[in-house]
């Protein structure tokens, strides 16, 4: 086995009249986040950290925005096929840990119920999924309460030898 290691990060601004999606749970806020998917800030920086981790292009490449017929997809469909793609290279994700950087809402306490729901579309035990929230102390654009910023980081499992710098 060879081991790799990916990360993420995402941001998405509030808009008035979505829904506010994080980890596939849907939180009760007054606004939600902006984007062509159902814009789960979380859950696209954990793709981005799968994706990366197996040496292939974003998230935008695999579901680019100007696909309207993917227009407010669930963003664990988009898991589920990073995952997938782990699999067609003979691997498995080892583990997630990510950060929610936030002022508002408090996120924690949905935070069991988003592991559940990752865990489930990429096919791993919740426990090995990590969820922290903090906020950006008041600062910038996070401080302002103008959107929601996220980080993951992943590590997965290829079988195989470990090839060459050309590869």
């Amino acid at each position: 086995m060879r081991y790799r290691t990916g990360i993420g990060y995402d941001v998405h601004q509030f808009a008035e009249g979505r829904k506010l999606v994080l980890g596939g749970v849907e939180i009760d806020h007054h606004v939600g986040l902006l984007g062509h998917s159902d814009a789960d800030v979380l859950s696209h920086a954990i793709a981005d950290a799968i994706l990366g981790a197996i040496g292939e292009p974003d998230i935008g490449y695999w579901f680019p925005p100007s696909d309207d017929s993917i227009e407010g997809i669930s963003s664990l469909k988009i898991l589920a096929k990073a995952a997938e793609l782990v699999r067609e290279k003979g691997g498995y994700i080892e583990n997630i840990d990510s950060s929610l950087i936030c002022e508002a809402p408090k996120v924690m306490p949905h935070a069991q119920e988003m592991k559940r729901k990752i865990a489930e579309a990429i096919g791993i035990r919740a426990a090995d999924i990590g969820i922290k929230a903090t906020t950006n102390e008041r600062m910038g654009f996070v401080g302002r309460e103008e959107g929601i910023a996220a980080m993951a980081v992943c590590s997965v499992a290829l079988k195989g030898d470990v090839g060459t710098i050309l590869d």
